[in-house]
């Protein structure tokens, strides 16, 4: 971990735990952010086996509702711990705070929907937790604007506060209402917060001081995604003896969640991380906010779903009966997705377009009602097919660059 800069001591011996320490273009990922990342690895997991349980088409969509909401708070602390270090003072309390709510929030997900009979109601509690969890970052985030003295980021954090009230009211009234009308209350709270932030942030006033903390953030979440992934082979195999079966199953898993990795780590982030520490002031702030705080979203939730395709793969692995459509769309769909999104942050990034891996979406989308009536191993292994060609068709056509990136 990088240390502090001497400008960051100098306000370090002011002000107590209520101090915030500036970061700058050297600063690097804290480990209170890597423990911070922790309950969103328990959340992620919930919302899986949400969606597993519902079964069903509009299950996932609330499944990526919520998905979305924690999303947003994850993104949202991932600015405010490049503008101020997240293991120093008011940071650490704020942030602190933030993760115990964050974690009520993915205790109540089987009940964010469907309340449970006794106990409090679990909807509301899940939207009042995620608003603590806001109410936190904006009122920390302030502060340390206000520390710095930087009028114009103080500005763009008073700015978030309307979009941020209409959305809560929007969740409180789905929350309260419940049923079908919940989901499109939320989807709404979504749309308005996500929209009027992005709208009013295009020539705005945040700051990314520090693109190697920045990137370094989201490829640290992208192997907690992935690693969702692998943590669903352990869920879906959980109810059968070791079997050759299951133990094929699990090797063709673990080859899939190499090349999820492979496909964003090896050439695509650091050529995205280059890019952006080129730029400086707006420019980078608007490529931070398209290309990661919106553009990752799409592929988180690729490879949630392909997650729940896993799973479904694992549990179902010695039916002798086909994977079925729910699994075989979420298995294809999500890998589908996951590229979609990687070819959209390319886009975003000025890399430009990747033929080969539009080409591969197209045919993992094709493959989906095979891989819902072909036995769920053959269909698994369709998709690491799928994979495996298109790194190798990369490796071959970009090798120049990968080249000049890695040094190999």
């Amino acid at each position: 971990m990088a240390e502090p800069a001497e400008s960051d001591v100098a306000v370090r011996g002011r002000g107590g735990w209520a101090r915030t320490v500036p970061t700058d273009e050297g600063h690097r990922v804290t480990t209170f952010e890597l423990f911070f990342d922790l309950v969103y690895v328990f959340a992620a997991t919930r919302i899986t086996g949400y969606m597993a349980h519902e079964h069903s088409a509009h299950g996932v969509v609330q499944g990526l509702l919520l998905l979305a909401l924690l999303w947003w708070t994850w993104s949202a602390y991932t600015w405010l711990g490049n503008q101020a270090r997240a293991d120093e003072g008011l940071l650490r309390a704020g942030m602190g705070t933030a993760m115990a709510a964050i974690f009520v929030v993915a205790l109540t997900v089987p009940e964010a929907w469907h309340d449970m009979a006794g106990g409090l109601y679990g909807p509301v509690v899940l939207v009042c937790a995620y608003l603590v969890v806001r109410v936190i970052h904006l009122v920390v985030y302030s502060a340390a604007a206000t520390a710095v003295h930087d009028a114009g980021l103080r500005r763009q954090v008073a700015v978030a506060w309307p979009p941020l009230l209409l959305s809560a009211a929007l969740l409180i009234a789905g929350a309260l209402l419940g049923g079908r009308t919940q989901t499109l209350l939320f989807a709404a709270a979504l749309a308005v917060d996500w929209g009027i932030v992005y709208l009013t942030s295009r020539g705005g006033d945040w700051r990314v001081h520090s693109a190697g903390h920045w990137s370094e953030r989201y490829g640290l979440f992208m192997i907690l995604a992935i690693g969702e992934s692998i943590a669903a082979i352990g869920v879906g195999a959980a109810q059968h003896p070791i079997s050759t079966q299951l133990l094929i199953g699990a090797a063709i898993g673990i080859a899939i969640a190499i090349g999820l990795w492979w496909l964003y780590f090896d050439i695509l982030s650091l050529e995205a991380e280059h890019r952006l520490a080129r730029l400086r002031g707006r420019p980078r702030a608007r490529l931070a906010m398209s290309a990661y705080s919106y553009g990752h979203y799409v592929i988180v939730a690729g490879i949630v779903l392909t997650a729940l395709g896993i799973e479904g793969v694992l549990e179902h692995s010695e039916d002798g009966k086909g994977l079925g459509g729910f699994y075989g769309t979420a298995l294809c769909g999500g890998t589908a997705l996951y590229l979609a999104g990687l070819l959209a942050f390319k886009s975003l990034t000025g890399i430009g377009l990747s033929v080969p891996r539009l080409v591969a979406v197209l045919v993992l989308l094709a493959l989906i009602p095979a891989a819902a009536a072909l036995p769920p191993l053959a269909g698994l292994g369709c998709v690491a097919l799928v994979l495996t060609a298109l790194i190798v068709v990369e490796g071959v056509r970009y090798a120049d660059v990968r080249r000049d990136l890695r040094g190999a």
